[in-house]
């Protein structure tokens, strides 16, 4: 029987990496329900809870890194973001410092990171061991700037540094290099498919079943009253968001997670509109469900993701000017044609995830 004390940082970079830290935590109170966990991070407690019913768990406010700055689910802010990380390693030494005495304090036995490098550091300082699962490092991600900016090269080699002093990366497909990590295990998908929940979503929001179903995949989307009304005007669509996302339409609904988790929603609808990341993606793949994708510029992992999707989803583009002004009708036609994906993907790396993490502790 495993025993100890884990420590699970997560960014708040997008909630997709929530999504995946959260499917393997969920895999380990069942598989080892004597290993307490506690997560940190400032992605929302009820959005981290709402996936989660483990009693082992408990939860603590905490950012050491900025991901990206986002001006919305699509756009981001480069200039921001460095002047935002720049910030945040000022104050390194003050964040390493405390986050070893928490780790002492707490008696953590594992330090887990998706994929912070301060925590990684933390660690190594306090004498513990320190594993990574991501499908991508922040210095891969910011390296394309540095290559034209010179202020962005010591923020990459910071990352570099911490990364080098983890004990194992859990890599999942999808995924970037990730060179800086000394060791590497190549794992499955980690996402599991949602229960389709028509029924309940009808009876939630009145919306009707004759028509297709839409999931508008956004944590935040710049659509003005123009284009909600054009989107509204689409004939045969009902479109669902899950808030912190919502607009008041007649044919776009809010779902609050509490009371239907996203991964259920998104097992009900018939497609998908979405920007490529990660979480999204593996959870598109697993239920099987078609993607219309926008534009995502400035970020490296953008082809690494249409890639993926090409393969392992029906699929179409759609350009991020016409998402924009809600012209989505062409795209959702054209979803209805495209062919099915021949190739599949293998789940279960939440399960094989959580045991090499479990292998760490007594």
């Amino acid at each position: 029987m495993k025993n100890g004390r884990m420590a699970y940082y997560i960014t708040a970079h997008g909630y997709g990496h929530g999504v995946r830290s959260c499917d393997v935590i969920a895999a380990l109170n069942r598989l080892h329900p004597h290993i307490q966990v506690v997560l940190v991070s400032d992605l929302p407690v009820e959005f981290l809870k709402s996936r989660l019913n483990g009693a082992h768990n408990s939860y603590r406010q905490g950012s050491f890194d900025v991901g990206m700055v986002q001006r919305d689910s699509i756009r981001v802010d480069v200039a921001a973001t460095l002047s935002r990380i720049t910030d945040l390693y000022r104050h390194k030494k003050r964040l390493l410092e405390e986050e070893r005495a928490f780790l002492k304090a707490e008696k953590i036995d594992l330090v887990v990171s998706d994929v912070p490098a301060i925590p990684i550091e933390a660690a190594h300082a306090a004498g513990l061991p320190a594993i990574a699962e991501a499908n991508l490092s922040w210095d891969w991600i910011y390296e394309p700037f540095a290559e034209n900016d010179p202020r962005w090269r010591p923020v990459v080699e910071q990352f570099q540094r911490g990364y080098a002093l983890t004990r194992l990366l859990l890599k999942p497909p999808f995924s970037g290099p990730m060179s800086a990590f000394p060791t590497v295990k190549d794992i499955p998908l980690m996402a599991s498919p949602g229960r389709s929940r028509r029924a309940d979503l009808m009876a939630l929001t009145g919306c009707r079943p004759d028509r297709k179903w839409i999931l508008l995949s956004f944590t935040t989307l710049d659509w003005d009253e123009p284009t909600l009304r054009r989107v509204e005007q689409l004939d045969g669509y009902e479109f669902f968001t899950v808030r912190p996302l919502e607009w008041n339409r007649a044919n776009i609904h809010a779902v609050d997670r509490q009371r239907i988790p996203f991964s259920d929603v998104l097992a009900s609808v018939d497609a998908v509109v979405t920007k490529p990341g990660f979480g999204i993606l593996s959870e598109c793949v697993v239920n099987r469900k078609p993607i219309v994708y926008a534009d995502r510029a400035d970020f490296i992992e953008y082809p690494v993701l249409v890639e993926a999707i090409e393969r392992y989803c029906k699929n179409v583009h759609i350009p991020s000017e016409q998402l924009y002004r809600g012209e989505l009708a062409p795209a959702l036609r054209a979803i209805e044609t495209r062919p099915e994906p021949v190739e599949t993907l293998a789940a279960g790396g939440a399960e094989i995830a959580a045991e090499a993490m479990a292998d760490f502790l007594s």
